[in-house]
């Protein structure tokens, strides 16, 4: 193919109204980076068709640092010299009322490996303390069996996000030096269980600068697809994180700088126009403030990457990366709006927290 017939083709899957694997693979490709304005025109047209003019808004609460884990990239692994700590139930009450006081409705709680500190069954108290306040609650935890998904869909939770960290299986064991994530096939099985316990939503992704970046965005893709197809009354989305400082000092083999992301986050918009696009507080505020409305349609503000940590200020210690976007709610939410757009801080009920019975098609 010469290079005019490469650029055609290029220029072809980016206006497909239909497009496949693909269209997906040449606008991922490195020549397509070539053609980013028009891939952010078709992609922010698609965005505004399916999502209006909105950005969901979430935060993040971490309930434990305690972990198991030998995950290389991680600053709250088993080997790092983290200070320790896990909430009680008066801590998280006291947080819930600093959340709620910030006018979110949506909340994801975090923890690291399974630990006697922070197991299923304190993930289910956790849950229905949470579920008290907040209309929407997720976690962001360890794999799990599909009864134990049960149980917290059962405690008021609604939605799970794990992200595969790569794909690459070679790539991914090297990067789990031991613990119960090594096993690779238990990590990449988990939504499907989550989905068979009754949870009504998965997000998935992966860690950008572990592998080889365009093989991970095509099998997030193939992930997506599959889910959708096999549980189409279901919701997924999709997040983008890339590696951010973090104690250990873990730098990435593959970097991904802004200008990759973009194309990435515009390349699975265009091919996955439905679902939601998620980007965290770990991207600067001139990569938010760019891909906001921009394929993006859902994001977290205010967050604290330490245990509690907004009710007061916690130890520095405590926090498994570094946050890049320190910006609270009102600063973001005029960001929002001066580009016309309208931050959306609940999207969900309270009344339809039972758990979700799916009819599955086959794959």
């Amino acid at each position: 193919m010469t290079k005019s017939d490469n650029a055609a083709a290029i220029r072809a899957a980016i206006l497909s109204e239909n497009p496949t694997e693909r269209e997906l693979a040449l606008m991922l490709s490195p020549a397509a980076s070539e053609f980013l304005e028009l891939m952010a025109q078709r992609a922010k047209a698609i965005t505004k068709r399916h999502f209006g003019r909105t950005i969901s808004l979430y935060t993040p609460l971490y309930l434990s640092n305690f972990c198991n884990g030998g995950c290389l990239y991680c600053g709250i692994a088993g080997d790092r010299r983290a200070k320790r700590a896990v909430l009680d139930e008066a801590q998280l009450r006291h947080e819930m009322q600093a959340v709620k006081a910030m006018g979110l409705e949506e909340l994801v709680l975090l923890t690291g490996e399974r630990m006697p500190e922070a197991d299923v069954p304190y993930l289910a108290e956790c849950v229905a303390i949470a579920a008290e306040t907040i209309h929407n609650v997720n976690i962001e935890v360890f794999p799990m069996a599909e009864q134990e998904y049960r149980t917290l869909a059962t405690a008021g939770c609604t939605g799970v996000t794990l992200y595969q960290e790569t794909y690459d299986q070679a790539v991914y064991e090297k990067m789990h030096r031991w613990g119960d994530k090594r096993d690779f096939f238990a990590r990449l099985d988990a939504p499907d269980r989550a989905l068979k316990g009754g949870m009504r939503a998965v997000g998935i992704g992966s860690l950008l600068g572990l592998a080889d970046p365009t093989y991970d965005m095509l099998c997030v893709y193939r992930h997506a697809k599959y889910l959708l197809k096999t549980y189409w009354q279901a919701g997924v989305s999709i997040s983008f994180p890339r590696i951010q400082p973090q104690l250990g000092g873990f730098k990435a083999d593959h970097p991904v700088d802004e200008k990759m992301l973009a194309q990435y986050i515009f390349a699975l918009r265009i091919c996955l126009p439905e679902i939601p696009l998620v980007l965290s507080t770990r991207e600067p505020r001139r990569v938010r403030d760019g891909m906001a409305g921009l394929g993006i349609s859902k994001m977290s503000v205010a967050s604290k990457t330490t245990v509690g940590g907004y009710s007061d200020d916690s130890e520095e210690s405590t926090e498994q990366f570094s946050i890049s976007d320190e910006r609270g709610i009102p600063e973001f939410r005029e960001m929002l709006r001066s580009k016309g757009l309208e931050p959306v801080f609940k999207n969900w009920d309270s009344t339809y927290r039972e758990p979700a019975s799916y009819v599955t098609s086959e794959a």
